[in-house]
């Protein structure tokens, strides 16, 4: 590790030196104005960052659309009819589990093609031009399960819509974490998540509302749905500026300086703060000059990967495949279809107002804490929702008791592991290895949401394990493996800005320890980090 710190203090001495230390005066002051700067007096300095960074993360309604809306149809009646079989002890039509985890995890491997994409052309192109090529490719892709004779051709659909919703999750968080002053950094990382939970709310209202259509068009109207997001947005889009990070990463400063101008600053701040990106960028550059996926896993990122992988992951294992969709699960243990896609809108509209209240307890409680237990409190319930289960099978009030407990996971994970995810993503990798930082993590989410997409089906199923609520007992096992991993582990990331992150994780200290030092980034030596009285 000493041989790290020496990095970082040769970076910064070599900074300093040069120009007189003209730029470092203008980085020093633009730190200090980033921490200085509270959350009122960022939205009057930056509306227009805020503006593009909540139009850019619209475009996550798509995907968190989808996820429900295909999951859901599994409990459909006319969907089930129209690409189902019958199945002779339920009396009903029924989508296989072999089917259900085909099409749920197609659209996965999907998104996973296009977050590797996504690593790979943003760091050549920019945020803008990637992100406007994958809105065309979405409208053309929707295309096919709107017009799917069978599961094969559906299955083939929802794979390439899957290729530009896999850009659209990772590019929201890391143009929000780039674009935006470290106040408003957390809150509009958080929003990528309000916009899936926005997207799952209408998909699950669309659905409650066509659930008595018995015709074809019960389920293709949904999908004709995802039409109404990408056709507006492209044009919304076009005149959306560049990162200003993207620019300083190719050495284009006065490009740099003028999407800065564009986000909101003012010429004199916007100096400041470009000084304050140059020297960030340069002091990586020392540590670690490689920009690969490869350098992801090397030296001091490894740790930082590692964090925003396993952030990630945790969210469909704390039990998000059972109670993130959930109107299957209500439908298998024991309600009627009709209340199972109401209730699901319900827990949505839980699930939104969650994500705000979040905001608020965010800004108090930090990343890690609510990280933490939100983890443990999720455990509780899925123990709860198990031991239900196991005591009070296939009776009415038991059933209703396992679903009250699915709402309240869905907003407790709305309160906490769902957005929360999203501000440690944006914030705890190098500026440099964000974007593929942010691929990894949510390719990452995708592979673990394909395992659970296998599990859970196999345990859900009235023609496989048929286990009804006991499977919380499974989804609460692995919630606690990741509660205690974010104990070890997870470090917070609250009130730091890049630099300071950079030289806190080269200093080597520990997780629990992050929030308790203070970092002067512009002075060589070991007092430039110092543990808080």
């Amino acid at each position: 590790m000493a041989n790290v710190d020496e990095k970082v203090d040769d970076a910064i001495l070599e900074h300093n030196s040069s120009n007189g230390g003209n730029d470092v005066v203008l980085a020093r002051q633009a730190a200090q104005v980033e921490h200085s700067l509270g959350f009122i007096q960022a939205l009057r300095n930056y509306p227009k960052a805020v503006m593009w960074s909540v139009l850019l993360s619209t475009s996550i309604i798509m995907e968190g659309y989808d996820i429900v809306l295909i999951s859901s149809f599994f409990a459909q009646p006319s969907f089930q009819k129209r690409y189902g079989e019958f199945d002779p002890r339920s009396n009903t039509y029924q989508i296989s589990a072999s089917w259900q985890n085909g099409l749920s995890n197609a659209v996965s491997i999907g998104t996973i093609v296009g977050a590797f994409a996504n690593g790979y052309f943003t760091h050549k192109f920019g945020y803008r031009k990637v992100l406007l090529a994958s809105l065309l490719l979405v409208v053309g892709f929707v295309f096919i399960p709107f017009f799917a004779p069978n599961l094969g051709v559906l299955l083939v659909g929802e794979l390439l819509c899957g290729i530009p919703w896999g850009v659209f999750a990772t590019m929201a968080p890391a143009y929000a974490s780039e674009v935006c002053p470290m106040a408003l950094r957390g809150y509009l990382t958080v929003y990528v998540n309000l916009c899936w939970a926005v997207g799952q709310l209408i998909s699950a209202g669309i659905q409650a509302g066509f659930e008595k259509n018995a015709t074809e068009w019960s389920y293709r109207i949904p999908f004709a749905i995802q039409w109404t997001w990408p056709i507006p947005l492209f044009f919304i889009l076009w005149f959306a500026p560049e990162s200003p990070w993207f620019y300083v990463r190719q050495g284009l400063f006065s490009d740099a300086e003028r999407s800065i101008i564009r986000l909101g600053a003012d010429r004199g701040m916007a100096k400041q703060v470009l000084a304050m990106m140059v020297h960030t960028n340069e002091l990586e550059q020392s540590i670690d000059k490689g920009t690969s996926y490869l350098d992801c896993f090397c030296g001091i990122d490894r740790y930082r990967t590692e964090i925003a992988c396993m952030a990630f992951a945790a969210q469909p294992f704390c039990g998000s495949a059972m109670g993130g969709t959930p109107t299957y699960f209500f439908v298998q243990a024991g309600l009627p279809t009709s209340i199972s896609f109401q209730m699901s809108v319900g827990g949505l509209g839980l699930a939104s107002v969650g994500t705000i209240i979040s905001w608020f307890l965010m800004h108090h409680l930090g990343r890690r804490t609510m990280y933490l237990w939100g983890l443990g409190i999720l455990t509780a319930i899925l123990l709860i929702v198990g031991f239900i289960s196991a005591g009070a099978a296939d009776s009415v009030g038991g059933n209703y008791a396992q679903a009250s407990m699915v709402l309240l996971w869905q907003f407790v994970y709305y309160l906490t592991v769902g957005p929360i995810c999203y501000a440690i993503i944006g914030e705890v990798s190098s500026t440099r290895l964000r974007n593929k930082s942010v691929c990894l993590s949510r390719i990452t989410y995708y592979i673990a949401q394909i395992i659970c997409n296998v599990v859970n089906p196999y345990m859900l199923n009235p023609t496989a394990g048929n286990w009804r609520g006991k499977t919380g007992f499974f989804w609460a096992f692995w919630a606690f493996i990741f509660f205690v991993w974010t104990w070890f582990r997870l470090p917070e990331t609250k009130d730091k800005t890049f630099e300071e992150l950079d030289i806190l994780f080269a200093r080597g200290i520990k997780a629990r320890e992050f929030a308790s030092y203070k970092v002067d980034a512009y002075i060589e030596g070991e007092e430039k980090v110092a543990k808080n009285a």
